[in-house]
């Protein structure tokens, strides 16, 4: 999964559905594949922003995270490329998720 890019420019012409509130990002798989993703959730770690995001046409499968990086006002969308804190980053996923199902 974190071997998925994020390949979007956020701009006045951007896909994003402003209207009715969604984030659409088009992130492209390891296989050349274009998603249209919805960001559904963010957290903080180690004071460091992720984002969840899930398939818009296909909300059954697992959610895609990436590290929310700044660069002067704009946000973007980064692969996690470190084992430790991909394991770290899913494991408080799992967490916030399970507090949410109780």
């Amino acid at each position: 999964m974190s071997d998925q890019k994020h390949d979007h420019v956020h701009g006045p012409d951007c896909d994003h559905d402003h209207e009715h509130g969604e984030d659409i990002f088009i992130v492209t798989d390891e296989s050349g594949e274009e998603h249209e993703m919805v960001m559904v959730y963010t957290f903080q770690s180690q004071e460091q922003a992720y984002a969840v995001l899930l398939d818009r046409n296909d909300p059954e499968a697992d959610g895609v995270i990436f590290r929310i990086e700044e660069e002067d006002e704009d946000a973007y969308l980064v692969n996690i490329e470190d084992e430790e804190e991909w394991e770290r980053v899913v494991t408080i996923y799992n967490e916030i998720v399970a507090q949410e199902e109780e």
